[in-house]
């Protein structure tokens, strides 16, 4: 009885929603988002990668979509926002030479291990860079805790974990227990080591704390990388290597056959020599281009100079490495699915009144680091502090209408509040996110809003079906992660794409941005939360 009256109020929702003042607001069009998620996934954008073809489709598609809409240029009298960027296509030896005192051996490339140099020189070397086991990698004073300290690290490369010492620890005060920090993410470890001086970084690869397999590590890391150009200091060479590969540097050493998460799980930990050299070159071919934000506006009518930022990030990986005799890798769910929803709720919102602007912006560069909205926290079109909230849609790929609303990052902001109220009108309850040991807060563009004090709303239907149970539906979520997620294989497929439940979780977004853009109250971000400061 119960699954029957939550099965009614879903249809009811997915119809309609009612808000406060009584007026029946619009529907999102599924049809809307599955004729731009077809298209934007289709072989002929190449991938959407910066800096190709592809980009070029992809954002002219964007923009004359958004025109069609009747919706505003975002940027002064052009929908786009410049984003200068630095592709560096690197060829790295076949083999990393590592040499010791009583054995030399090698690592193969893309095998053993993956490097990159985001330095421009159009060579880079390690040569004879002396290797040392660095722990997690982490500086952090509110822990108390360097894992980098007695060691001068100039000529060396810092050998470290994934994630951080809170995970799988049993400790839920260590850190934030198996709640990755931002300290546990591969980013930082980069901006870490290079902070330290140290020549290179080399992350173990583990499947259960980096949360994706080798073959992601594979895809990632090599080919053409993007980078903003920056005065920050940066490590010669940036680089992963495999479980195997590390047990084998570990060979001969203090920490042969010792567990290396519980070796650097403790303040007291000091920096173990390896008593072993790298040495690597990686040739770079080096090309400034500009690649671009698409932004569109849609003005409000009382408080027009307060804004609701929508956010989801059109680029993937493009052409690369065949699988199968496939090189394209479309990006049909990551992230063709947020884009066809910014659209659809563009769509959306021409229908109804808001006093407060909306704000559509679709990001270049997440897949190598965020870098789209990373440039537009530096260079805000919109005032952050009138900005009222971010909502940003990533990897839509729900089986059908879900039960719950995963909010990662749950426990942030007021947001939250808002999102359990549009989620009870839809019949749903909302949970945190279930694996916070994978970082996904951390992983996606909300998080570059979130750090020049814009709230952010990061949420989606995940975990329990209404006619799928929670078992199921993990076993497609470790589907996707295993065999789909940045592969060739992530398309469209219009007979088996199911896309009922992205619409009913771009309808839950509509209304909550709907709702805030009817109000003049400006969510706040919670006491405990660190972004609360740059908001304040």
């Amino acid at each position: 009885m119960k699954k029957l009256i939550l099965m009614a109020v879903l249809v009811t929702c997915m119809g309609c929603h009612t808000s406060e003042e009584g007026d029946i607001t619009a529907k999102v069009s599924e049809e809307t988002i599955g004729r731009h998620m077809e298209r934007l996934a289709s072989d002929d954008f190449l991938g959407r990668k910066p800096f190709t073809e592809g980009e070029v489709k992809t954002v002219n598609y964007l923009r004359d979509e958004f025109s069609k809409l009747g919706l505003a240029p975002g940027n002064g009298e052009s929908y786009f926002q410049d984003v200068p960027m630095v592709e560096i296509t690197g060829t790295p030896s076949k083999a990393m030479k590592i040499s010791g005192s009583t054995e030399n051996f090698t690592l193969n490339y893309f095998d053993d291990f993956v490097a990159v140099s985001k330095k421009t020189d159009s060579i880079i070397r390690l040569e004879n860079s002396e290797l040392v086991f660095a722990g997690y990698g982490i500086v952090a004073p509110e822990y108390g805790w360097n894992d980098y300290e007695g060691v001068d690290w100039k000529g060396k490369t810092a050998v470290v974990l994934v994630n951080d010492p809170g995970f799988q620890s049993g400790d839920s005060t260590l850190f934030k227990g198996n709640e990755m920090t931002y300290y546990g993410r591969w980013t930082y470890k980069y901006e870490e080591a290079a902070r330290q001086g140290a020549d290179g970084v080399l992350i173990i690869h583990e499947t259960e704390p980096a949360s994706y397999g080798w073959n992601v590590v594979q895809s990632g890391w090599s080919g053409g990388q993007l980078i903003l150009e920056s005065n920050l200091p940066m490590v010669d060479i940036q680089g992963w290597i495999t479980g195997q590969s590390a047990e084998k540097l570990m060979e001969a050493t203090p920490l042969e056959g010792k567990n290396l998460r519980e070796v650097a799980r403790t303040k007291t930990f000091k920096p173990v020599p390896l008593n072993l050299s790298a040495s690597i070159t990686v040739s770079n071919s080096i090309q400034r281009n500009v690649s671009k934000n698409v932004l569109a506006l849609l003005p409000g009518t009382d408080r027009k100079d307060e804004y609701i930022l929508y956010s989801a990030h059109w680029d993937h990986f493009g052409v690369g490495r065949p699988i199968d005799n496939d090189s394209i890798y479309n990006g049909a769910v990551d992230n063709a699915s947020g884009t066809a929803c910014l659209l659809a709720i563009a769509e959306a919102f021409k229908k109804v009144e808001h006093q407060r602007s909306i704000v559509f912006i679709a990001v270049t560069g997440e897949e190598q680091g965020l870098l789209g909205s990373a440039y537009y926290a530096e260079h805000p079109i919109y005032e952050p502090q009138k900005t009222v909230a971010n909502i940003n849609m990533d990897a839509f790929n729900s089986p059908g209408p879900m039960r719950d609303l995963t909010i990662t990052g749950f426990g942030h902001s007021e947001l939250d509040e808002y999102a359990e109220e549009a989620a009870k009108k839809q019949g749903r309850y909302v949970i945190p996110d279930p694996e916070p040991e994978k970082g996904y807060f951390f992983r996606s563009d909300h998080f570059n809003f979130a750090k020049i004090g814009i709230p952010a709303l990061y949420a989606d239907g995940s975990y329990e079906g209404f006619d799928i149970g929670i078992d199921s539906i993990q076993k497609i979520k470790d589907h996707y992660r295993i065999a789909i997620y940045h592969q060739p294989t992530d398309e469209y497929d219009p007979e088996k794409t199911n896309l009922s439940g992205i619409q009913f979780d771009a309808q839950l977004l509509f209304n909550v941005g709907l709702r805030l853009s009817n109000e003049s109250y400006f969510p706040k971000w919670y006491t405990t939360s660190e972004f609360k400061a740059a908001r304040d």
